[in-house]
C-alpha cells in the first residue's frame, strides 16, 4: 500500500513538474512595435496556424511587403506583392503618393489583396494562391471611387462585401474631413462590385461632433453581431479607431458609447517613451484563442518630431457586454506586453523588434526589404561576393520624379547606424557616390565621395527643399590610396552624426550634431519614413562609370529596450 502511494505521489509530481515546465516553455513577450521602422497601415490575415501581415509602401518599389509569422513576435518577409514592373510602377510619383492602405483577406484557398493606386490606377484587386507570390496583375475596381477598401467574406452566405473610405453625402462635406464608410456586395469570383453602393457611416460615430477621415474600415463577425471599425481623426497625434455593430451586415450600425476604442492623444505630451498617433487598426485571434489587435502608431524622440516613419503595433484586445476594447486612452501603450504561447521563430528572418543588429551582403541577391524608387530596373545593379552591390551612376537624382541608382533599407530606430564600404573612382564633379539619410525627395543628407577641383574629396551635402539644389555642409580631402573608404552616418533621436574611415578600423568624426528634424515627418510632410541608403549619381551627365559597395551594417539602440 504505501508503494502504491509512493508511485501515485511520484507520479503526480512528475506530471505538476511537466505542467511547470511546458507553462514555462509558452511564455514570451511580445515587442513594440513589432515591425520597427516605416511600416504603416498595416493588415493581417490569419491562414491556420499562420499569420501574413502587409504595409503600405507608397511610390517605393517593390510594393506592399508581405510578412509571415506563427506568433505574432517573430516576422520573416517573404515576398511582395507589386514586384513586377508590368504589375504597375510610378514614375513621375512623390515618393509619399503611390499605394495607400493595403488590406489582406483570405477565402476558400485563394488570398485577395485590395488597395488605393492613389494618383492613377485608384481602387483595384489581386490574387494569390501562395501570399510570398506570384499575385496576379492588378484588377481595378472603378466603381469603388475613394480610399482604403477592404473585403470582407461571409462564409455563412459565401457571400462577399468591399466597404471603403468615401467622399461625404451628394459630395457636400460639412466640415474638412467630412467622409462617409460605403460598401458594396463584391463578387469575388469575378472581382467586381455587385448591385448598389450603400452608405454605412456618415461623418463618423457622432456627425454632430464633427469627427474627421473615418477610413481604413474592416468587417468581423462575432457572437451573430457584424462589427464594423474604422480609423477616425486622421493619422496625426490625434488618431484613433472606433467600433460600430449591427446584427444585418447592411446595418444600421450603431456606435459603442464608449468610443474610442484606441487611442493615445489624451495622455501627456511629454510622457517618457511616448508612443502616438495610434489608430487604423485590424483585430486577429492569437495562438492562444485569444483576440489581438495590430495598428500603425510612432515613436517620436520629442513633440510630434519622428523620422522613423510609422510603425507596426500590436496589443490585446478585452471584450465587455459584447463590445471590443484595446486602450481607450487612460494608459499607455506598452512597449511589452506577456502572453501565454510558444515563441516560433523563423530560419533566415531579419530581426524586427527590440535592439538589433544585421549585415547585408550582396553575393547572391537582395534582401527583400531593400528598396527602390518607384519601379524595378535590373540593368543598372549587379552582386558579386568580390565587389558586392555595384551601381552604374545614373543621371538621374533623388530629387528627380524618377528611377536614380538607389537602394535604400529603413531607419529603424531612433538611435541608429548604417554604415558601409565604397570603391569609386569620380572622374568629375558631377560624379557623387556614397550613404544618403532620406526622407524624400527634398529632405536629405547625403555623406558622399567625389571630386573638387580636380581632387576627390568626401562632402555631406544637405538638400535645399523645393530647389532640385543641395547645400555643401562639409568638404575633406580623400587620403586613401585604395579608393575605398567607410561611410557612416548615425542618428541620435534629434541630431544625425557622419563619420569616416580609410583604413575600415578607425572611424573619423566628419560632422555631428547635425539636425534631425529636418528629416522628421513633421517637417516634411507626408506618410513615408526616413531610409539609409546606397546612391550614385552623375548628376544630369551620361556617365560609364561605376561605384561598389561591398556591405550595408544596421545597428539600432534604443533606449526603451534597454
Amino acid at each position: 500500500m504505501m508503494n502504491m502511494i509512493k508511485r501515485f505521489c511520484a507520479a503526480v509530481l512528475t506530471a505538476f513538474c511537466f505542467i511547470l515546465s511546458n507553462s514555462a516553455m509558452a511564455q514570451t513577450t511580445l515587442v513594440n512595435p513589432i515591425l520597427t521602422g516605416f511600416y504603416p497601415d498595416p493588415s493581417i490575415v490569419k491562414v491556420g496556424a499562420d499569420y501574413y501581415l502587409v504595409n503600405s509602401t507608397f511610390s517605393y518599389f517593390p510594393g506592399i511587403p508581405v510578412f509571415h509569422s506563427q506568433d505574432l513576435k517573430n516576422w520573416k518577409q517573404i515576398g511582395n506583392v507589386i514586384d513586377r514592373p508590368s504589375q504597375m510602377d510610378f514614375m513621375g510619383e512623390k515618393l509619399t503618393r503611390g499605394l495607400f492602405a493595403p488590406a489582406i483577406s483570405y477565402y476558400k484557398g485563394t488570398y485577395y489583396l485590395t488597395c488605393t493606386d492613389i494618383d492613377h490606377d485608384g481602387n483595384f484587386v489581386v490574387t494569390a494562391k501562395n501570399p510570398a507570390g506570384p499575385w496576379s496583375d492588378p484588377v481595378k475596381i472603378p466603381s469603388v471611387r475613394g480610399i482604403d477598401p477592404s473585403i470582407y467574406f461571409d462564409a455563412e452566405t459565401d457571400k462577399a462585401y468591399i466597404l471603403y473610405n468615401s467622399d461625404a453625402p451628394d459630395r457636400k462635406p460639412l466640415y474638412a474631413g467630412h467622409r462617409t464608410i460605403r460598401m458594396y456586395e463584391f463578387d469575388y469570383r469575378n472581382l467586381k462590385v455587385a448591385g448598389e453602393e450603400k452608405q454605412l457611416v456618415n461623418g463618423g460615430v457622432d456627425l454632430s461632433k464633427k469627427p474627421v477621415w473615418i477610413e481604413a474600415p474592416h468587417i468581423m463577425k462575432r457572437n451573430g453581431w457584424y462589427y464594423l471599425y474604422a480609423a477616425e481623426g486622421g493619422t496625426s497625434v490625434n488618431h484613433s479607431e472606433v467600433v460600430l455593430r449591427s446584427k444585418d451586415v447592411w446595418g444600421p450600425y450603431v456606435p459603442f458609447e464608449g468610443n474610442p476604442i484606441l487611442t493615445q492623444r489624451e495622455l501627456p505630451a511629454d510622457r517618457k517613451d511616448a508612443i502616438t498617433s495610434a489608430g487604423h487598426a485590424q483585430f486577429v485571434d492569437g495562438p492562444d484563442g485569444k483576440m489581438y489587435c495590430i495598428f500603425l502608431a510612432v515613436r517620436p524622440y520629442e513633440g510630434d518630431f519622428y523620422n522613423t516613419g510609422r510603425e507596426t503595433f500590436i496589443a490585446p484586445v478585452t471584450w465587455q457586454d459584447d463590445w471590443p476594447m484595446i486602450e481607450h486612452g487612460e494608459k499607455a501603450i506598452s512597449y511589452r506586453y506577456p502572453v501565454s504561447y510558444k515563441e516560433v521563430k523563423l530560419k533566415g528572418a531579419l530581426p524586427q523588434s527590440g535592439n538589433f543588429a544585421y549585415t547585408l551582403t550582396f553575393d547572391k541577391e537582395l534582401d527583400p526589404t531593400l528598396l527602390f524608387m518607384r519601379t524595378l530596373d535590373k540593368s543598372w545593379y549587379s552582386l558579386s561576393k568580390k565587389q558586392g552591390l555595384t551601381l552604374k551612376l545614373k543621371p538621374e537624382t533623388v530629387m528627380d520624379p524618377g528611377n536614380p541608382a538607389f537602394i535604400g533599407k529603413r531607419q529603424q530606430h531612433l538611435f541608429s547606424t548604417a554604415e558601409t564600404e565604397l570603391a569609386f573612382s569620380p572622374q568629375s564633379e558631377k560624379e557623387k557616390a556614397g550613404l544618403i539619410i532620406l526622407q524624400d525627395e527634398d529632405h536629405f543628407y547625403w555623406l558622399c565621395h567625389s571630386q573638387a577641383q580636380g581632387k576627390d574629396v568626401l562632402q555631406l551635402f544637405q538638400s535645399k527643399p523645393r530647389s532640385k539644389e543641395m547645400e555643401l555642409l562639409t568638404e575633406v580631402p580623400m587620403t586613401t590610396k585604395t579608393g575605398k573608404v567607410g561611410l557612416r552616418i548615425s542618428s541620435q533621436g534629434d541630431t544625425y552624426s557622419f563619420h569616416v574611415s580609410t583604413d575600415a578600423k578607425t572611424w573619423n568624426l566628419l560632422k555631428d550634431k547635425v539636425d534631425a528634424k529636418f528629416l522628421s515627418t513633421k517637417v516634411a510632410g507626408g506618410f513615408i519614413g526616413c531610409l539609409y541608403g546606397l546612391y550614385a549619381t552623375s548628376s544630369g551627365q551620361q556617365s560609364a562609370n561605376t561605384a561598389s559597395f561591398q556591405y550595408l551594417k544596421y545597428a539600432g539602440n534604443d533606449p526603451m529596450y534597454k
